[in-house]
Order: structure tokens, then sequence, then C-alpha cells
């Protein structure tokens, strides 16, 4: 089947869905908030400001800055901008606009106005059929993306064969896709693991080592599976790529940016000098607060969520919330 894809984002997940949709020759219409950027892709064919080494292909490519235009000239959607920005963006869009598109989430985030996962927030506020909503996960990094190294994607849809067309479209000589049936377990966990990074990235920053890590992220998991059962009961077996293999990936790669975020806050930086300092959002911040809200909401204990939810919005010293973590963990 033959889709006109519409991607939603200028930063590098965007840029590397594009790569790797143009590697399967793809029409593609891309929509970005920067007019200067667009222009600049227009004339030198590569994005300014994330993965400037990716070479863009002119033929079968739209760019604009009018999210309508795109939304009407497209089959697929595929959303790959932060998660805090989603709310504005689809702000002027009616229900009627998405009539008859498939909403693919490549967003690893909550969307922090309504505290909602994407798939869930498409579905509520524009009354979009599970089956039409997908997610696209990890493990994988847009900057090994762009470098072409062998990365793993898995596709989630409530729709097995939806999730299989898509998987087969993304499918490349690097990029392999799997698919998976537990959309809002998938989806959940994608948001978790930002959380269980920066708290990674806390306590290489205060000077742990990999020893400690280690124990840190092996708790991560078990919590995290504790509160994906909780609120999405599902078949999930945890040690799919999709639920360990993001988390790992995002705890220890050098291209994690809420591992990077998490190790200047271990090392005295404040949350917005770390912001600055980063030029890019880190979704476990943002996650952080709404994984707090709906743990609250389901009576669920996560002591290491917690800790995040301490260090990030009540400012208590990340040595003070460690130590704590580190009396109860096993």
């Amino acid at each position: 089947m033959s889709y006109k894809f519409g991607i939603i984002g200028g930063g590098s997940w965007a840029t590397a869905l594009v790569k790797i949709l143009q590697e399967n020759n793809q029409h593609i219409n891309w929509w970005m908030r920067s007019v200067d950027q667009t222009h600049h892709i227009s004339k030198h064919n590569k994005n300014p400001k994330y993965l400037s080494s990716v070479s863009i292909k002119p033929s079968n490519l739209l760019l604009t800055d009018n999210i309508k235009e795109l939304i009407d000239s497209s089959d697929v959607l595929i959303i790959a901008t932060p998660s805090a920005f989603i709310h504005e963006i689809f702000n002027k869009i009616e229900n009627k606009d998405l009539v008859n598109k498939l909403i693919i989430s490549a967003v690893k985030g909550i969307i922090p106005q309504t505290n909602q996962l994407p798939a869930i927030y498409f579905r509520d506020q524009f009354k979009i059929k599970l089956e039409k909503l997908l997610i696209i996960s990890g493990p994988c990094h847009a900057e090994e993306v762009a470098m072409e190294k062998l990365s793993f994607l898995t596709v989630a849809c409530t729709d097995l064969d939806q999730a299989s067309k898509i998987a087969d479209i993304i499918k490349s000589r690097y990029i392999k896709a799997t698919v998976s049936d537990d959309l809002q377990g998938v989806e959940l966990s994608s948001v978790l693991k930002n959380v269980y990074a920066v708290a990674a990235g806390i306590c290489s920053g205060l000077g742990y080592g990999d020893n400690y890590i280690a124990v840190l992220i092996s708790n991560c998991i078990r919590e995290l599976e504790f509160i994906v059962n909780n609120i999405y009961p599902n078949s999930n077996n945890i040690v799919d790529t999709a639920y360990l293999g993001d988390l790992l990936v995002t705890a220890y790669s050098q291209h994690s940016r809420n591992r990077r975020f998490g190790v200047m806050i271990g090392k005295g930086y404040s949350v917005k000098a770390s912001q600055m300092e980063m030029k890019m959002v880190a979704e476990g911040y943002y996650a952080t607060k709404c994984i707090e809200v709906l743990n609250n909401e389901h009576s669920i204990s996560a002591p290491i969520a917690k800790a995040m939810y301490h260090i990030l919005y009540e400012k208590i010293a990340p040595k003070v919330e460690i130590k704590i973590l580190s009396d109860i963990m096993h």
C-alpha cells in the first residue's frame, strides 16, 4: 500500500524518520515551526540544527510550516515533536481534519496539559479509533540512524495487520522492525524509561559507578513492569526490546539526552540551567511530573519515580534522595 506520510517536527528524530522513509522512496510532507529551517533544507538538503550529516532528498518531499496543509495532504501523520508542544500544535485542528488518517506517535512523553499518553490524547480529543493509532518505539537513537548503524524499532497497534504494514514500510538495510499489540503498555514504558534514564544520569553525575547504576537499572525495570501492569494489564513480556531494550539504551547511551540532563542535575546544575545548556528537550523532566500524578491516581508505590519527582520538582538534594533509594534497592 502506498501512503503519503506527514512528519510533524523538525528535530533529530523527525529528521531520522525522514531519512528512514526516504530509504524506501516514500512520499513525505514535512512540517516544522521554523520557516528559516524549511528554507535552509530546501536550499541545502540538510537540517541546519539537527543531524546535519543527513542528506535529505528533494524528490517526493514537501516542506511546510502550515500544519493544516500538511494534514490535508497526508494519509499518515507521524508525530515527532516534544510532547509538551503537541496540544499547542493541534489546538486549532478539528475532528473532521483527522478523519481517515492514521496517527503514529514517535513521541516518548506524556502531554502535560492533559496528562495523557499521545495515543489516548488523540483518541479522546479527536475521537480516533485505537486501531487507527500506532506507536513507534525503540530502542533506537536518531544519531545512530544518521550513521546507518543497525537499529531496531517496534511498531505497536491494537490492529497487528496495520502495525505490520507500517513496519514493512520502515524496514531497510539498517532498520529492523517488529510489531506489538500492546499499544498503551509500549507507550507508557517509553515514557517511564526517560524518567529512569534521568535517574541513571543523576547517579552518574553524583559519582556512582557502573556497579551501582546496574543495580539501579535492574530496580527500574521491576518498577516499570509494576507500573505498566497496574495501569495497562496485558500479556506483555517486559524483557522484550520495546520495554527493557529501550530502557537500557536510554539509561546508558552517550546519545541519551535524558541521561545527559540527569548528569547535569547530579553535578549540581539547576533544572533551568540544565535545559539551557542542552538546548534540547529532555522528555524525562516533563514525564516525571505526569508519572507522579498517574501513580497517585492509581495508588501505585514507585520509589524511583517518586525520588525523581522530589529532585526535579521539590528541589530536594539529589544526594539525599539517592541515598534513600540506596537503602531500599536490592
